[in-house]
């Protein structure tokens, strides 16, 4: 029984150690594709959508990458999350082991390559020439409610997932969607204002948004951060109450 902080610390890093190691196993470059996979997407949009949107966007490839990695790690963390339990049913069914720690490593493992892309986007700015300004200290503020947010979204996802297949399908077209409807590879401006009201309410496009004003200088919009955090820690609430509820079920399932 995995009953004191210490054990449930070993256990999860020991799961993200095994997270880390399967992923890039059969690969050449291993972990260094947490750096290129960021690098070449870039590359790719920059060449493509800097001459639609350029013009609008100071240094677009910045841009572009501050809200393709916030993006990255809500997408890939939620969907680890989400497969955990079907992902480690063999184990489950031989030992006793807490079903939210499987979400929890998936999602720490995300984290670990979210901080390792910071590499590339510090790499990108001093590239580019951009500057380093001292509201980068305020990134902190909506990289804790997007982790709040992927906590408890995969948590939720972990547990309908396990009882319902279709919902894996169907949040990958949800995420398709999110992805366009989160601004990532252009400027809200060109979305009617009516519509920008609608971008708001996505929490998604809250974090990304805060956290790209904080890498150009801006101190991150407040009203934005209060929704962002109200959102996320009621996920977060829901996310560990169904946890809580099926935890000793979730395995009858499988």
């Amino acid at each position: 029984m995995f009953d004191t902080i210490s054990e449930k610390k070993f256990l999860l890093t020991e799961l993200v150690k095994k997270n880390l190691t399967s992923k890039y196993k059969d690969s050449v470059l291993g972990i260094l594709w947490s750096f290129f996979n960021p690098l070449l997407t870039m590359l790719v949009f920059t060449a493509i959508f800097s001459m639609l949107f350029g013009h609008n966007i100071q240094n677009y490839p910045v841009y572009y990458l501050a809200g393709r990695l916030a993006f990255d790690f809500y997408n890939h963390g939620t969907k680890g999350a989400m497969n955990s339990i079907r992902k480690n049913a063999n184990l489950m069914k031989k030992i006793y082991v807490p079903k939210s720690m499987f979400a929890v490593s998936s999602i720490c493992y995300e984290f670990v390559n979210f901080l390792i892309s910071f590499a590339i986007l510090f790499g990108v700015m001093i590239i580019t020439g951009a500057p380093f300004h001292p509201t980068l200290i305020f990134t902190i503020i909506p990289i804790v409610l997007l982790v709040v947010l992927v906590f408890g979204v995969g948590l939720i996802l972990a547990v309908c997932n396990t009882y319902f297949t279709d919902i894996g399908y169907l949040y990958n077209v949800f995420t398709l969607v999110l992805l366009y409807a989160s601004a990532m590879f252009y400027p809200i401006e060109i979305v009617p204002s009516q519509v920008q009201i609608i971008f708001t309410l996505n929490p998604v496009y809250c974090a990304m948004s805060c956290f790209r004003q904080c890498v150009y200088g801006a101190v991150p919009d407040i009203s934005m951060l209060l929704y962002l955090g109200a959102f996320a820690f009621t996920t977060l609430g829901i996310g560990l109450l169904l946890f809580n509820i099926y935890d000793k079920k979730l395995v009858l399932e499988l």
